[in-house]
């Protein structure tokens, strides 16, 4: 089993920041794309980010394009993921996940996923 962590979640008003982490550990399988998503009360998960873990690919939602950064830290096993100039409609719980058993591209099924952590956006 992998667990996943997330933190760094709050309040903040729009046109701030904010740098959620993910911390994986447990059984330590091979790691091939870590992700992050959000869902919205009453939405669909969505996809915002995830990693390449092996090479550092890195892909964006759209709508995260050029105020998002997702980056690993891999001596640490966490992923995290810079927020930047956020919006009221970034506002959601926002989950981390990893694939382990297999690599399925940045929007493919996921293996673990995290508790969540709440990103409010004032405005």
């Amino acid at each position: 089993q992998v667990q996943l962590v997330e933190s760094g979640g709050g309040l903040v008003q729009a046109g701030g920041s904010l740098r959620p982490s993910c911390a994986a550990s447990g059984r330590t399988l091979i790691t091939y794309v870590m992700g992050w998503f959000c869902q919205a009360p009453g939405k669909e998960r969505e996809f915002v980010s995830a990693i390449r873990w092996s090479i550092g690919s890195t892909y964006y939602a759209d709508s995260v394009k050029g105020r998002f950064t997702i980056s690993r830290d891999n001596a640490k096993n966490t992923v995290s993921l810079q927020m930047n100039s956020l919006k009221p409609e970034d506002m959601a719980v926002y989950y981390c996940a990893a694939q382990t058993a297999a690599y399925r591209g940045p929007r493919g099924n996921y293996d673990y996923w995290g508790q969540g952590t709440q990103v409010t956006v004032s405005s």
